[in-house]
């Protein structure tokens, strides 16, 4: 890949060896010839919650689907909780962005959830007590158990969301891969569904997460990731106030203003469809 090479050091623990849940090496993956990443390399410690930035097909979503095992790479390798990640699917829980669901499937809100068990029962398998049991922890955590037999579809945006996360929690995997989970909802739903992811890196399991909301990450995150076809950068979350970084990334489509003890980010390439003048501003204070 060509353009300005900006690194910092990856994001690692200094927990030893097996403190590492995730480790991409010279990884190159793509769609049929396409390439989406080039040379990835990548460490992401056990209990990280991380944010993955970077512009619209910056290859965010790509790098969830080869940790979570969906895509194979065309060269390099990836090691996940220790092992290749297909044979780590059951430790994992990857949730896909909302644009990617069919969202009018006959299913209610119970049924969504109790899918994130079936690779701990097992499929053609009935679910068990311990099993009902998570899935209504879960719900009871997202603040939806009143809502277990509604119909997916009949739900709000925000709800969806809520569900989702659910399933995820449901499963009780040691790392969550999340496209966009917070992507579109109000406030505090963002605030809910980031209280819950940050519970669960606090407890030991490992949350990465894409976004295109900086804000969120600077403030919600502990770790970032810079992406743009490949690692530009990883580190500690402020590093999202970076403003080289930033125009490494963005390729200048994003501004950083600071205000006082405050700082603005105006992100305005995610927004292509804003009315002609209008501008988006996001507070970046922590």
């Amino acid at each position: 890949m060509t353009g300005l090479n900006v690194t910092t050091e990856p994001v690692v623990s200094d927990g030893g060896p097996g403190a590492i849940a995730v480790r991409l090496r010279k990884v190159t993956v793509g769609y049929d010839v396409r390439v989406a990443l080039d040379e990835v390399d990548l460490e992401i410690a056990t209990g990280s919650l991380l944010a993955v930035i970077g512009p619209n097909g910056a290859g965010k979503s790509t790098l969830l689907k080869v940790i979570a095992g969906l895509l194979l790479p065309f060269s390099g390798t990836v090691e996940v909780l220790g092992g290749p990640p297909r044979a780590q699917a059951r430790r994992i829980a990857y949730v896909p962005q909302a644009e990617m669901v069919d969202w009018s499937f006959p299913v209610t809100v119970g049924d969504v959830v109790m899918m994130g068990r079936v690779p701990l029962v097992g499929i053609g398998r009935s679910p068990g007590r311990a099993d009902r049991l998570a899935v209504e922890a879960a719900l009871e955590t997202v603040a939806m158990a009143d809502s277990r037999n509604r119909q997916i579809g009949a739900l709000s945006g925000g709800q969806r969301r809520r569900v989702f996360l659910a399933r995820a929690l449901a499963a009780e995997p040691e790392l969550y891969l999340l496209d966009e989970p917070v992507t579109g909802v109000d406030v505090t739903t963002q605030e809910d569904l980031m209280h819950i992811l940050a519970a669960e890196s606090d407890a030991g399991r490992t949350v990465v997460a894409t976004t295109h909301d900086l804000a969120s990450a600077a403030h919600h995150f502990h770790q970032v990731a810079f992406v743009n076809g490949r690692i530009v950068a990883s580190g500690p979350a402020d590093l999202v106030m970076d403003p080289g970084l930033l125009t490494a990334t963005y390729g200048g489509h994003v501004i950083v203003l600071p205000t006082g003890d405050r700082t603005i980010i105006d992100d305005a390439h995610h927004h292509d469809d804003a009315p002609s003048g209008e501008r988006h501003f996001h507070d970046g204070a922590r």
